[in-house]
Parts: C-alpha cells; structure tokens; sequence
C-alpha cells in the first residue's frame, strides 16, 4: 500500500510546487513509483516544474469520473517510474466530488508507492481535499515571522481537516539567514507547532530549472537538489542529517 504526501502551504510564494516535483524526482530516482497531482485547480503548474510541460497530461478529473484508467497518467520522459495527472482547466475546487477523488486516491495507492498531491496555497476546498486524503502532510514555509505564522496557521487547518502526520519544510533559505536574525530552526519548528522534515536554501538553480522546463538537477554539496534529496531519504524512514546551511 503506498503512502499520501499533500504538500501545502498557507500562501503562494513558498516555492510548494517546486519543492513538490523536486521530491517527486528525488523518489522516482531510488527506484519508487510515483504518482504526482496537479490539484491547484485553476492555477496549475506543477507540469513546468516537472519538465513535463510539452507532454499530454489528463486532468485528474478525468480519471474520477472513468473517462479514463489511471494507468493512461502521463509518464515522464526521463523517469518512467514517475507519472502525471494535472488539474482540470474550469471546474471549480467546491465543484470536485470528495468521494469520487478520493476513490481514485485509494485506487492509486494499490499501483504506486507514493502519490503526491501538490495543494493550492492557503486552506480553502483544494486544501481540504488534498489534507483529507492524506497519509503524511509537508507544510512548505519560509523562514521570515510572517511566513512562519501562515504555516502555524495551515497546520492548524490540517489538523481539523486531516490525520495525516505533518511537518514542515523551510524553503528559500539563503546562508547565514538565522544567524543574522538570531534565529533557530527550533524557533521555527515552536512557531509552526511541527516537527522540522528539511530545511532548503534559495538556489538560483531552482528557477533556472523551471524556466528551461527540466526537473531541479544536482548542482552543489549545499545546493537545493541535495536539500531535497536528505528531505526525500526521511519521508522514506532513513536516518539523513539536515543539510547544514
């Protein structure tokens, strides 16, 4: 039975759907399966950050509803262990229907050993329905207080809505961020009232990436592909030391 990864935040601009298909990535390399969701309906771009943009990709909407099997996912051309749905184009996340999604979900737990759900940012439907079918929750931060106050606040929502065991990544963070502000990831981890699964710094590396339409690749010993990889070592159960910005 593989596992559920919703991967929220609680505003754009954290680089959630980056960090998303980076671990998708990380995990299709050590030989998982992978499903990934594009459920920011109306907002969709988790196919850019996979290097799948120029791939015919169906909407998830079209596997619920049995227009299609979930085996017709799309697959990456670089990792066939990793495959692709995307977001429907109109309808509206109040309009998906909660027990049909979730079925798919259940469905695609039987074929892959991950399924990752990238969520629209902030806690409205598409959230809940990304939380509520959930195993385990990466609630993507960054650093500064007001970030770490929405992440207080998704993890909240997520625990109204969902049982799924959560933790938070702190993203974008450029070296000697906590020093200057005398900071700790302790702080951040009290203030967002989860336990830490990574920490990732602003890499350059991260949008040059996207905009040339290709998965995050390997780029330094302190770099946000290896960030990603420690991340991806943990979410698996294996004992990775955080990446020391």
């Amino acid at each position: 039975m593989g596992q559920v990864l919703a991967v929220v935040s609680g505003k754009g601009g954290t680089g959630k759907t980056s960090l998303c298909a980076a671990v998708a990535c990380c995990l299709a390399k050590l030989g998982q399966k992978v499903l990934c969701i594009d459920a920011d309906v109306g907002l969709r771009n988790l196919d850019i950050s996979l290097g799948m943009s120029q791939e015919p990709a169906l909407p998830f909407t079209a596997v619920m509803s049995g227009e299609y099997p979930l085996s017709k996912a799309a697959v990456h051309p670089k990792f066939e262990h990793l495959h692709f749905l995307t977001a429907p184009v109109t309808t509206q996340p109040e309009d998906l229907d909660a027990e049909a999604f979730s079925a798919m979900i259940s469905h695609a737990k039987n074929d892959y050993d991950w399924v990752l759900i990238d969520a629209p940012a902030g806690v409205g439907a598409g959230f809940r329905l990304a939380a509520a079918n959930a195993d385990l929750a990466m609630v993507v931060t960054g650093g500064e207080p007001a970030a770490l106050r929405d992440g207080a606040r998704t993890a909240q929502a997520l625990e109204q809505v969902s049982r799924a065991e959560a933790k938070i990544v702190v993203n974008r963070i450029r070296t000697g961020f906590f020093k200057r502000l005398r900071f700790t990831v302790d702080d951040c981890m009290d203030t967002v009232g989860l336990p830490l699964l990574g920490i990732v710094p602003e890499d350059e590396a991260v949008s040059l990436s996207a905009a040339a339409g290709k998965p995050l690749a390997r780029s330094g010993r302190k770099s946000a592909y290896e960030a990603v990889k420690h991340i991806t070592l943990r979410l698996m159960g294996r004992k990775t030391a955080l990446l020391d910005l």
